[in-house]
């Protein structure tokens, strides 16, 4: 078939169905909801056999969905309606929920149902929530969907709920004096990664992000009662919570997107305690002769400091006892390596990103040359950028199935890229070349077939089944280690490592420092969550000429 997909933005779930459906050999074509004339003037160029509307913030026009068949994927089970319906899913502690596609109609969400899933709801953000069991959800129930539609013999039925209102931060607020812990923690997890909850902290209106339960934590409700990592802890009536990332309100605030806590209450948190553990970044942990470490960063978006500490952690787990090193990096996001929200909150940009870039160059080269131990990536969240390369510098790299990787650098303003790729790519795959000009996102199945990863397991039992996976490799480690010790001195001798970070750091200094703006012009428009002008071409297929 021929399908477009209609969505706000090219977001998770959109690139997880874009990915899936063009492996089953449907023509897909992307086009972003920028106003009726643009999205009339697409459906004429593709004349798609189905519209499917993944992420809208509006209405379908009319005259589109009485001519063409346009199905909407709604992050709630049959009969509900309404643009929060995970917002409030989480406020009112649900513990099933579900996706739906249903026919587009004049009445919101009340159309024909082609399909739907369910799944258990777990105590998570609204974020992590999209982006795991609402994203496996709508791909069953669009595959679904799409077989009714061929089969031509599918009559859907109608299961209308009561249309319900959008979420408020009235809906969220917090009572500091009489919430709890878990009061708290639903009402932080219903608003993120957006709006976030509004709040007042240290007399600053700020919205609220990547909030975590601080045990054997307590203090005056309400009151910040200590800092870690960036994080602050904020006491509610049964304990505290930490609370990771705050964005401020005020609109005219160049600084007004997600900053670590203590940067956005920089000046107002003299004399608090900086606790030692609590908001853990990175965690290391041994099981036998195996070392594993865990970098669950917040977006996957790596700071200088959160570099050097995952940097210095390697160097500290090197001189372990251990045969095997695996990096686990977060459930949520593997890595998406630059952090370009604090880049662009820095009064040097174009420095912060030169000391970031490094930042990252170091991690990178440190698994690189730990050549006494077998290094492995086990991939259970999504990877961009940066953060692709990173695993491919270890030997082996497991990929849970329904991840999907971005390893191109190219729609962030033409960034050249660093990571040393220009070294790892070449030597786990033949179409290194194709992959980094593509610019689309890769399945991990794609990602196997091209190389990049050497084993990929399925998302129940992932963990279980790495570690089985992991003891066995590790018997096996004296060899493996022998055999990559020889290859690396063999790659020196024909290349130094170093010349192939200063080859790509020559082009990255033109990024950065350069004539050429696009690059921070970039970075601009995706921090400050910009709203799209146009569709590019390598999505939209049906504009491309000839």
């Amino acid at each position: 078939m021929k399908i477009l997909l209609l969505t706000h933005a090219f977001n998770s779930l959109t690139q997880r169905l874009h990915v899936e459906l063009s492996r089953r050999e449907h023509m897909v074509s992307v086009e972003f909801d920028i106003n009726d004339t643009v999205t009339r003037e697409a459906v004429d160029l593709f004349e798609p056999d189905l519209i499917l509307a993944t992420f809208l913030k509006r209405a379908i026009p009319r005259d589109l969905y009485d001519k063409n068949l346009c199905l909407i994927v709604h992050p709630g089970p049959p009969g509900d309606r309404g643009p929060s319906a995970l917002d409030w899913a989480i406020l009112e502690g649900a513990t099933e929920w579900g996706v739906t596609v249903l026919q587009a109609e004049a009445e919101m969400d009340a159309g024909p149902i082609w399909g739907s899933a369910h799944f258990p709801m777990r105590a998570a953000t609204k974020s992590s929530l999209y982006r795991r069991e609402v994203t496996e959800a709508a791909l069953s129930a669009v595959l679904e969907a799409i077989n009714r539609v061929e089969s031509g013999t599918y009559t859907p039925e109608r299961i209308t709920g009561a249309l319900r209102p959008l979420a408020r931060q009235v809906d969220r607020q917090i009572d500091w004096k009489h919430d709890n812990t878990e009061c708290v923690l639903r009402k932080i997890r219903s608003a993120d990664g957006q709006p976030g909850v509004l709040d007042r902290v240290r007399g600053q209106e700020c919205y609220l992000y990547d909030a975590h339960p601080a045990n054997h934590m307590s203090g005056a409700p309400g009151e910040i009662i200590g800092t870690c990592n960036g994080a602050v802890c904020r006491a509610t009536t049964d304990g505290a919570v930490w609370i990771g990332h705050l964005r401020t309100k005020a609109t005219d605030n160049p600084l007004s997107f997600k900053l670590p806590a203590t940067a956005v209450l920089s000046g107002g948190l003299e004399g608090l305690p900086e606790v030692d553990s609590g908001y853990n970044e990175i965690l290391y942990r041994e099981a036998g002769s195996v070392g594993y470490l865990y970098f669950p960063f917040y977006n996957g978006a790596m700071s200088v400091r959160q570099c050097q500490a995952l940097r210095d952690m390697i160097v500290a787990a090197r001189e372990r006892p251990t045969n095997v090193l695996c990096l686990m990096g977060g459930k949520e996001f593997w890595s998406n390596g630059l952090n370009l929200n604090v880049i662009e909150a820095d009064e040097r940009p174009a420095e912060a990103s030169w000391e970031n870039i490094n930042a990252m160059n170091d991690v990178v080269r440190e698994l690189i040359l730990t050549t006494d131990k077998v290094t492995m990536a086990a991939m259970q969240g999504n990877a961009g950028a940066g953060g692709v390369f990173l695993a491919l510098a270890a030997d082996r790299v497991i990929a849970r199935e329904g991840i999907i990787m971005n390893p191109h650098y190219k729609n962030m303003g033409n960034l050249y890229g660093s990571e040393y790729w220009t070294y790892l790519l070449p030597k786990r795959s033949e179409a290194g070349a194709a992959i980094m000009e593509r610019r689309l996102p890769i399945g991990a199945p794609e990602a196997k077939a091209a190389g990049l990863v050497d084993m990929l397991l399925g998302s129940e039992g992932f963990e279980t089944d790495l570690r089985v996976y992991v003891a066995e490799l590790a018997l096996a480690s004296e060899d493996l280690i022998k055999t990559k010790q020889i290859r690396r001195r063999e790659d020196e001798a024909e290349k130094p490592l170093e010349d192939y970070r200063e080859g790509e750091l020559e082009r990255m200094k033109l990024n950065f420092f350069g004539f050429d703006p696009s690059y921070h012009v970039a970075r601009y428009y995706f921090v400050h969550k910009t709203c799209h002008s146009r569709t590019p071409p390598y999505l939209a297929v049906h504009r491309k000429k000839g």
